[in-house]
């Protein structure tokens, strides 16, 4: 039996769906990447805004047509979108036969095996439609849903009692790689994440993620070293590790725990892989962090801080608890002590009550700070969030009008950025082949999916190239002689 799984969202969710495949191959399921030949498939999904929650609703339909065109007997939604409108998603897409929140992972292979289903007719036909679905009125674009005789036998089961299954985020465990040998990687092999915590404990407005993934809960840190060693000698060659909050990893746990303690035993495994964080905090990443990237050479002195905002009133409405000169001084305390860091950072813009004033403000934060990758979200509004009941929502056309302003300040900042890197050799892991002596991949300074990426030309003299045929080693380290900018990426020679 073959099944095909589909992961959207960010890269915990890649976690999550890389737990669920292990599951599967360890009970005898064989994985596809062709969903037209899968008897089952799963959507690992996200909801975290509205752009997310179509693309979710969109890759559903899609492949729910595979029900009638393919291989498909069944049909699974997992994560984000059930955990989030509960219930009432069961009737908005009669398609799905089994709904797994983000506390039921681990209930996966019950979830493909062991569920009865019979299916009648159902049509899906195109029209203008809103769904409804809890406080969320959702739009999906042009489509509309009818059903016809659709009948689920067995509702109970030995996953429970409905189709829908949402235990308690609170109460579910951690997947960990080393229970499973036959775990399947679902991104490079030799690149891949490791979640060192699940849930939040802050109460920002605009963020659904605490309803959704429950409190803070940290793994304890030999389980976190134990899979990481595991991972690597697998043959990972750079190890990212994300949780909600990462910086705040081990706050929660009766010992002593934290990240930069997390960072240097990791890091005592193997001197040859990169190792990196995302999703840290401004309000909890520490200096005794910062020094511990600073002297271990394998540690990515790579910088991921969401900071939301630059205006003192926009942040107290967010209920994130940090001032704009507490932003400058943690900014420059990172590139005192490690001047070569590599700083990321996502705002929000169109927030509600931000005035003309509170986005220059931001504006010229960016530009102080120069940034050496900057994301822009346009504020996505929803009942269920705390900002919805906010005075002052700022028009659409205005918003997008402060992201178009916002992302043309920094892709000049970025481009001025990648003109110091033109002469130098640098350390890229290769990813890719994209044609004949050409290749991509990343310095520690990129990010996988969300930074730029360094072109690698080669030739048949290169010193790195595999017995001179102008090859290179995918998912090796190469050094690159960078030849060339763009905005975003960087071109280089293979020395």
């Amino acid at each position: 039996m073959k099944v095909h799984l589909v992961s959207l969202g960010c890269a915990r969710n890649i976690v999550d769906s890389e737990f669920m495949l292990g599951q599967l191959t360890g009970a005898g399921w064989t994985v596809t990447q062709t969903p037209a030949e899968a008897d089952v498939i799963i959507i690992n999904t996200c909801s975290f805004i509205e752009s997310a929650v179509d693309e979710s609703v969109d890759t559903i339909l899609e492949l729910a047509k595979l029900k009638k065109h393919g291989s498909c007997q069944r049909l699974i939604v997992a994560g984000c979108l059930p955990e989030r409108f509960r219930e009432d998603i069961v009737s908005a897409l009669p398609e799905v036969d089994v709904f797994l929140g983000t506390g039921a992972f681990d209930k996966i292979v019950q979830a493909v095996g062991n569920w009865k289903l019979e299916t009648g007719n159902w049509k899906l036909e195109t029209g203008n439609s809103k769904l409804e679905t809890g406080n969320w009125k959702l739009e999906t674009g042009n489509w509309k849903l009818e059903t016809r005789n659709s009948k689920l036998e067995n509702r109970k089961s030995k996953i429970g009692s409905s189709m829908c299954l949402l235990p308690d985020p609170n109460l579910s465990g951690f997947g960990s790689r080393v229970s499973s040998f036959k775990f399947q990687v679902s991104s490079f092999k030799f690149q891949t994440y490791l979640k060192i915590a699940e849930g939040c404990n802050r109460h920002c407005t605009y963020c659904i993620i605490p309803k959704l993934r429950g409190k803070q809960r940290s793994r304890p840190v030999e389980d976190i070293v134990a899979e990481a060693r595991f991972l690597i000698e697998s043959g990972v060659k750079e190890l990212t590790l994300v949780a909600q909050d990462t910086t705040n990893y081990g706050k929660d746990l009766n010992q002593n725990a934290d990240l930069g303690r997390l960072l240097e035993e990791i890091s005592d495994i193997s001197e040859s892989v990169w190792i990196r964080f995302l999703y840290g905090h401004p309000d909890s990443i520490s200096e005794s962090v910062i020094r511990t990237v600073s002297e271990r050479h394998n540690i990515c002195a790579y910088y991921d801080i969401p900071i939301q905002h630059a205006s003192a009133a926009v942040l107290k409405q967010m209920g994130r608890n940090y001032s704009r000169e507490s932003l400058y001084r943690l900014f420059d305390n990172i590139r005192f002590l490690s001047p070569d860091a590599s700083l990321r950072t996502t705002v929000i813009v169109g927030f509600p009550g931000e005035t003309d004033a509170d986005f220059e403000l931001l504006l010229r934060f960016a530009e102080d700070v120069r940034f050496d990758n900057l994301g822009t979200f346009i504020y996505s509004d929803s009942e269920d969030l705390a900002s919805h009941q906010l005075p002052g929502h700022v028009p659409k056309n205005v918003a997008q009008e402060r992201y178009d302003r916002l992302m043309s300040c920094q892709l000049e900042i970025s481009s001025e950025n990648n003109e110091k890197y033109l002469g130098k050799n640098l350390t890229v892991l290769v990813e890719e082949k994209t044609e004949e002596n050409l290749f991509t991949g990343r310095t520690a300074f990129q990010a996988p999916e969300v930074d730029g990426i360094t072109y690698i030309r080669t030739s048949e003299s290169s010193e790195t190239e595999q017995k001179g045929t102008g090859e290179l080693e995918i998912g090796s380290f190469v050094s690159v002689k960078i030849t060339d900018t763009l905005e975003y990426d960087l071109i280089g020679e293979s020395l």
